[in-house]
């Protein structure tokens, strides 16, 4: 197994680096159950919903693995540009017909509010947009969370992420650190750097001294923490 399918995201960590819920994140990786009273006569029936982000041999549903972060990264962008749940579950299933791949973090996708496009490499500068029966398009779309992450060459699927963009020094590497965040270069947590700031009264030059960093890269990971426990 490569680090990156390995299990190691509890629904709530997941929920707070991504920006969501831990019970929308179970419900994206899991499915879910639910009832509904149907009818005049209120006829009690049940119903399931399949997982929006497929899983394969997943060893334990109640985590996640690193790709399974960059696919819930992908889908929340997707909502937060106005596509709806429908049309990304659509777009995943015809990508993986179209691709052999079934995750969002093996390509990189963009979205332009309404449409759901990939870009193909094989094909240069070519953008598929998915959904309408394979047109071919050239457009300027907003790679702005594909510049957040990095692409293994050989297998094409999502290999680190900078949550906060690639000019700030965090990371998320499934093979640092068991995937928690860390300072680029480093390998450092920023939970650790953060509890040893709080340890040392907030003194961040403290914290410079005993891991030998940079007070930017300091007063970075504390500020990252700290939205984190905001989340």
């Amino acid at each position: 197994m490569k680090s990156w399918d390995v299990p190691m995201y509890s629904s709530a960590m997941a929920g707070k680096l991504v920006g969501l819920t831990p019970t929308r994140v179970r419900r994206w990786l899991q499915g879910y159950k639910y009832t509904y009273i149907s009818g005049q006569n209120h006829v009690l029936c049940k119903g399931h919903k399949d997982p929006i982000i497929y899983r394969s041999d997943v060893a334990d549903l109640n985590f996640a693995s690193f790709l399974d972060l960059i696919d819930l990264l992908f889908v929340k962008q997707f909502l937060d540009k106005g596509v709806s749940l429908q049309r990304t579950r659509k777009a995943l299933s015809e990508a993986e017909t179209l691709l052999g791949g079934h995750h969002f973090a093996q390509r990189t996708f963009f979205t332009n509010g309404h449409n759901i496009f990939i870009q193909v490499k094989e094909h240069g500068d070519a953008i598929l947009e998915l959904l309408t029966g394979g047109q071919w398009v050239i457009a300027p779309i907003i790679k702005e969370l594909s510049q957040k992450i990095d692409f293994d060459r050989s297998s094409g699927f999502a290999q680190r992420w900078y949550p906060w963009g690639k000019k700030s020094p965090i990371v998320i590497d499934p093979s640092i650190s068991f995937g928690r965040p860390t300072l680029v270069g480093r390998g450092i947590a920023t939970a650790n750097v953060y509890d040893l700031f709080t340890a040392e009264n907030n003194k961040s030059k403290n914290v410079c001294a005993w891991f030998n960093l940079h007070e930017d890269e300091v007063n970075t990971a504390v500020e990252f923490e700290r939205y984190l426990l905001a989340a």
